[in-house]
């Protein structure tokens, strides 16, 4: 049984080399300073440093590739990635041009790396909660239209605080209608209450979810409802969603058990990878190896692709 990763942004996967690669007019120093953030805000200075550098469907495809061949190296079979679409509608790229791009770049590096380790990948494709109903319901229509082109769900990302789960309601009912699977971004930078908001919309697994550690009831529901949360710790402290590294609740919500899996979330912003995760929980928080192997089995038994 290979490593599987099921919270992992395609954009997140842009590295200090790459994003000069793709924009040599910048400076080595204004990367670093764009990279050298402490909080939730920072990071989304990032992110949208990152994808201000995409000019084009080659570009997506370039990323595609390198993240494909990436992934082949650190030995990761599987992968559910997210696509921010609502990003490439920010950017005002047209959908269908990236999309192609990206399926093509897919198949080319998926054959490269067949003989070596292999990789199979899906997507999800994610709206900017922050930007309202209206967006969301687009993204979930424009996420229909790939249901067996390579999209496997539909989730939502971004603010928390700024895009209640509660409003979603609609567009979640339309993706699941139409085949979709679902998840959401919550916990993460938003307390207990996001986490619950988006269990009730109809989320089958959770990205991040961690303060659902504050809240015993919904550590019950999730047990009982067998919801998975998509654990990044590397992100969560990068982003100050937990103080300090040992600060991270992963450990309880093991102790509790929830279904945990391990990602790395941003990893070329975050400067991480899958078997750096592993070994944070084990060396930081004393996950035995039998828990570790759990959790390498949980993200295989709850991908959305079977």
């Amino acid at each position: 049984m290979g490593f599987a990763e099921l919270h992992l942004h395609l954009e997140g996967t842009i590295d200090r080399e790459t994003v000069m690669l793709l924009d040599p007019s910048i400076s080595r120093e204004e990367v670093d300073h764009v990279w050298d953030f402490t909080d939730f805000n920072g990071f989304l200075e990032c992110f949208k440093f990152a994808a201000r550098r995409l000019r084009g469907p080659a570009d997506y495809a370039l990323i595609t590739r390198r993240m494909i061949e990436g992934l082949s190296q650190q030995g990761i079979s599987y992968a559910e990635v997210t696509l921010g679409a609502g990003v490439v509608l920010w950017r005002g790229f047209h959908f269908e041009s990236v999309w192609r791009a990206i399926r093509e770049a897919q198949k080319e590096a998926e054959a490269y790396v067949a003989g070596r380790s292999p990789v199979e990948i899906h997507w999800n494709l994610d709206a900017i909660r922050q930007m309202g109903p209206e967006h969301v319901m687009e993204i979930a229509k424009l996420s229909a239209r790939y249901v067996g082109d390579g999209v496997v769900s539909f989730g939502i990302g971004g603010d928390e605080v700024r895009g209640p789960a509660a409003e979603f309601g609609e567009a979640y009912r339309y993706a699941k209608d139409a085949g979709l699977r679902l998840t959401a971004h919550a916990g993460e930078t938003d307390g207990p209450a996001s986490v619950r908001a988006a269990l009730d919309i109809g989320a089958e697994r959770i990205g991040h979810g961690i303060r659902a550690v504050e809240d015993a009831d919904l550590l019950r529901r999730l047990r009982e409802e067998k919801i998975p949360l998509e654990v990044c710790i590397t992100s969560n402290v990068k982003t100050g969603a937990v103080a300090r590294l040992d600060a991270h609740p992963v450990r309880r919500l093991v102790d509790a058990g929830v279904i945990v899996t391990l990602n790395t979330d941003d990893p070329g912003m975050f400067g991480c990878d899958l078997a750096g995760e592993f070994g944070l929980a084990e060396t930081v928080f004393g996950i035995s190896g039998g828990e570790l192997e759990g959790i390498r089995a949980n993200a295989m038994e709850y991908r959305f692709r079977k």
